[in-house]
C-alpha cells in the first residue's frame, strides 16, 4: 500500500496524460476530420454551339459548364480560364489541382451520334500530380464522376432526340450513344519514381529537421564546453554558426545520396535538390542553434513540440485542413515552407511559387542568423557582470 501512496506514481500518470492529451493534439488534432473543400480546378469551355435539324442550337459546353457550376456537393473551386494553354500555365503555377477542358466540336461530337457515321469529341482532363498527391487524386476522381455523369446524361438528351425520328438505330450509333465522348486524362508535373507517392518532400524535411537538430544540440554542447575552458564566446558562436551551415550543407548531401542509392528514389535535377535542402536545413539550425542559445537546453522541448505540430501537414493540401489549424499552424511553420519549396524544385523545376516559399527560408535563415550572433552580447553581459562581481 505504500506504493500506491508514493506521490511520483500519480504524478507520473499525469504527466503521462499531458504528454498523451499534447501529442494527440500535435498528431490528429490538426487533421482530425480533414476533407477536401473549395479545391480550385480550371474549367475551359471552347465549345461552339451546332445547329440542330429543326435549326435551334445545341450549347453541350455550356450546359455542362451550367451543371458543374451548379452542382453544390462537389468541392470544387470551378475556375473558368479562356484557353487550355491558360490552364497549363495555371497548372505550371500551381494555380490548380486540374483542369477539365471541353474542345470546340463538343456540341458537333454530340450532334454527329445521330449520322451513319459518329465522330464523338474528345474531353481532356489534366491532373496536376506534382502540387499535391492527395489534392490531384481527389480531383481526377471527382471529375471522373462528373464526366460520366454527363455523358449519361448527353446520352439519354441524344437517344430521346434521335427517338423521335426514327425507331430503330444503326449499330454505330447504338455503340456512340454508350461513349457519347472520348475523355483523356494527363497528369502533369508527375512524381518520380520511388518518392512515396508525391510524400518525399515532406519526408526528407522531416529528416532533414531531425538530423539538424541532432547536429544543433551537439555544437551547443561543443560552444558550452569551449567557453568553460576559457575561450572566447564571440569567436565560439562564430565558429558555431560557421560549422553548423557547413554541416548542413554535408547531410543534405547526404541525405540525398542516402534516398537516391538506398531507395532508388529519382532526381531530376539533383543540384537544385541539394542546394534547396541545404537553404532549408541552414534555416532549420540556425533556427534551433539560436533558441538553445538564448534558452538553453529547455528549448528543446519547444523545437520537438514544433516538429511534432507540423509533420502531419508537410503532405497535406491547405484545401483539406480545418480552418483554424490553416490559421494558427500551416500559415507560419517553417517546416511547412521548407516542404513546398523543396516539392516546387522536385516537381516543377523551381519555377513560380518556388521563389516565395525560398524568400520565406532565405528570411529565416537571416532573421535567426541574426539573433544567433546577438546571443554574444547577451551572453558577454552577464560574464561581465559576474567578472564586476568578483572582482568586487
Amino acid at each position: 500500500m505504500g506504493f500506491i501512496r508514493q506521490n511520483m506514481l500519480w504524478i507520473g500518470a499525469l504527466v503521462v496524460l499531458l504528454v498523451l492529451a499534447i501529442f494527440g493534439i500535435a498528431m490528429m488534432g490538426s487533421i482530425a476530420g480533414a476533407k477536401p473543400k473549395s479545391l480550385p480546378v480550371a474549367l475551359v469551355v471552347l465549345d461552339q454551339p451546332a445547329e440542330l435539324p429543326n435549326g435551334e442550337p445545341l450549347a453541350v459546353g455550356d450546359m455542362m459548364k451550367g451543371m458543374l457550376q451548379g452542382n453544390s456537393q462537389l468541392p470544387i473551386h470551378w475556375e473558368i480560364v479562356n484557353s487550355e494553354a491558360e490552364a497549363r500555365e495555371g497548372l505550371d503555377s500551381q494555380k490548380y489541382y486540374g483542369a477539365l477542358v471541353l474542345p470546340e466540336d463538343l456540341s458537333a461530337g454530340i450532334l454527329s451520334l445521330q449520322s451513319p457515321a459518329p465522330k464523338p469529341a474528345v474531353v481532356q482532363v489534366l491532373v496536376n500530380e506534382g502540387m499535391s498527391t492527395q489534392a490531384s487524386t481527389a480531383v481526377k476522381q471527382m471529375l471522373g464522376q462528373v464526366v460520366k455523369m454527363a455523358g449519361a446524361q448527353l446520352s439519354n438528351q441524344a437517344l430521346t432526340m434521335i427517338g423521335t425520328q426514327t425507331e430503330m438505330l444503326p449499330v454505330t450509333t447504338a455503340q456512340a450513344l454508350l461513349t457519347p465522348f472520348e475523355v483523356h486524362e494527363e497528369v502533369v508535373h508527375p512524381v518520380g519514381a520511388n518518392h512515396a507517392s508525391g510524400n518525399a518532400p515532406g519526408m526528407l524535411i522531416q529528416i532533414l529537421w531531425i538530423g539538424c537538430l541532432i547536429l544543433s544540440v551537439f555544437l551547443f554542447q561543443a560552444l558550452q564546453k569551449a567557453v568553460a575552458d576559457g575561450n572566447s564566446r564571440g569567436i565560439a558562436i562564430v565558429l558555431q554558426g560557421a560549422v553548423g551551415l557547413l554541416l548542413a550543407g554535408l547531410a543534405s548531401g547526404f541525405l540525398m545520396w542516402m534516398a537516391s542509392s538506398w531507395y532508388g528514389m529519382e532526381f531530376t535535377n539533383g543540384g537544385r535538390v541539394w542546394l534547396m535542402l541545404w537553404l532549408a536545413g541552414s534555416a532549420f539550425f540556425l533556427l534551433q542553434s539560436t533558441l538553445l542559445n538564448w534558452m538553453g537546453i529547455p528549448a528543446m522541448g519547444i523545437l520537438v513540440l514544433l516538429m511534432f505540430f507540423s509533420m502531419p501537414l508537410l503532405n497535406m493540401a491547405p484545401e483539406f485542413l480545418p480552418q483554424a489549424t490553416q490559421d494558427w499552424l500551416y500559415s507560419w511553420t517553417p517546416l511547412r515552407f521548407a516542404a513546398s519549396a523543396l516539392r516546387d524544385v522536385m516537381y516543377f523545376d523551381g519555377v513560380s511559387a518556388s521563389s516565395a516559399n525560398a524568400a520565406v527560408l532565405w528570411s529565416v535563415a537571416g532573421g535567426f542568423l541574426v539573433l544567433l550572433l546577438a546571443a554574444v552580447l547577451k551572453k558577454g553581459s552577464l560574464s561581465d557582470k559576474r567578472k564586476s562581481m568578483t572582482a568586487s
